[in-house]
């Protein structure tokens, strides 16, 4: 049940940029909500571990340091999914991005803390 990956950059140590597309038949969408689907909060945090295992593999979840859901993001949308490892704190820090033709807007972000 991942999006699909468009694009993946890794400008330093530590750092990685996707670019996803989330079409409607992500397995997440169904029934959440009927109406007007939205992608649940813990399907994004499920995609930043798992691609945040490139940068530290080995490590697993503990605890959510902070986290903040700014828009909804719906079938069809893309977006910009940046991760940064900070292993002194063990922290994994993530941004998600809707991105479109009219321009870039903050859709989530947070701090993951994780445990070898």
């Amino acid at each position: 049940m991942k999006p699909v990956e468009l694009q993946r950059s890794q400008p330093e140590a530590g750092k990685l940029c996707l670019r996803l597309a989330v079409p409607a038949t992500v397995g997440w969408f169904a029934g959440h909500f009927p109406t007007q689907p939205l992608l649940p909060g813990v399907a994004q945090l499920d995609w930043v571990m798992v691609y945040g295992a490139i940068l530290a593999p080995g490590m697993r979840f503990c605890s959510i340091d902070s986290v903040k859901f700014q828009r909804p993001i719906v079938p069809g949308n893309e977006l910009e999914l940046n991760l940064q490892w900070d292993a002194t704190r063990n922290v994994l820090s993530f941004t998600y991005t809707l991105v479109n033709e009219e321009g870039r807007v903050a859709a989530s972000s947070g701090k993951i803390k994780l445990c070898p």
